[in-house]
């Protein structure tokens, strides 16, 4: 059964409330983990873009406050929803270690061997995303991770917001779980039920990350690539239920149609039912 990450972003807008808001519709839509960034804006862009760049700049709004963290933590564990971070600079980790769930490496980070032994080294759990990369490049994170005792789990994606269908590359999953021989999901840009459901029934994705928002008014709303609650929740409702479909695979008359075992043509004659049952319609008189 795939593992959903709702991927908060920036959609939270440093509001307490309506971070807590973002955790309860998670888990009502049936997510089983929520995730968020912890950047800062001086530790994530050189210096000379920010000082020519009012856009990255202004993406100090964006910050989610290091005081939340604990907060967050505990509405995570009132929820009973797992709580992952991207840590964007090295000290985030420790900051993070002690309340998250699992550490997740962003795909602008995937290169930084440092970021990557850091969360090795902590012992929590680690996702790493793979948009831009190269196969070189995923095989070169899953070792360094691996010889600080860290086994990843992987996400495939496409870092394009919103990512086009067409280039979901979906067949790249089974690319990279062949090459590295981890758990391969899928980090979904593309908002198309389609792309989400073909990922698990096709290319077996064990992991389902998307951008999540509440109502529109997030962040990062208006690039394309977030869903809201009403569409992502029937995608996750039918994924986790379609599984039940698949059954043992053993070729045996189920329940629900033994009753008409028995209506079948009687190979003697060509007609239905089974002799045997045809007197129950016989007249007494």
């Amino acid at each position: 059964m795939a593992f959903f990450i709702s991927e908060i972003s920036s959609n939270h807008s440093s509001d307490l409330s309506r971070i807590e808001e973002f955790i309860y519709v998670s888990k009502k839509i049936g997510c089983d983990a929520v995730k968020f960034q912890l950047f800062k804006i001086d530790k994530l862009f050189a210096p000379e873009v920010l000082k020519k760049s009012d856009k990255h700049r202004n993406r100090k709004n964006w910050e989610l406050p290091i005081e939340f963290i604990p907060e967050i933590a505990s509405l995570c564990k009132k929820y009973d929803i797992e709580f992952g971070c991207s840590p964007f600079y090295i000290e985030a980790v420790e900051e993070l270690k002690s309340y998250v769930d699992f550490f997740k490496i962003a795909s602008y980070e995937l290169l930084w061997d440092s970021l990557l032994i850091e969360c090795a080294q902590s012992l929590k759990p680690v996702i790493i995303s793979t948009g831009m990369a190269t196969i070189k490049e995923i095989k070169n994170a899953v070792e360094i991770l691996s010889v600080n005792n860290c086994k990843p789990k992987i996400l495939h994606c496409t870092s394009a917001y919103p990512t086009p269908f067409s280039e979901a590359n979906l067949a790249a999953i089974r690319t990279i779980r062949n090459a590295t021989n981890c758990q391969v999901g899928w980090s979904d840009h593309t908002t198309h039920p389609g792309v989400i459901y073909r990922a698990i029934s096709k290319w077996d994705a064990k992991i389902i990350e998307f951008h999540l928002d509440l109502d529109g008014k997030g962040e990062e709303y208006q690039t394309g690539h977030c869903w809201l609650p009403n569409e992502i929740e029937p995608v996750i409702r039918y994924s986790k239920e379609s599984l039940m479909a698949d059954g043992d695979g053993i070729k045996l008359p189920v329940q629900s149609e033994a009753n008409d075992r028995l209506w079948r043509t009687d190979p003697t004659d060509g007609l239905r039912p089974f002799k045997k049952i045809r007197k129950s319609f016989c007249s007494e008189n």
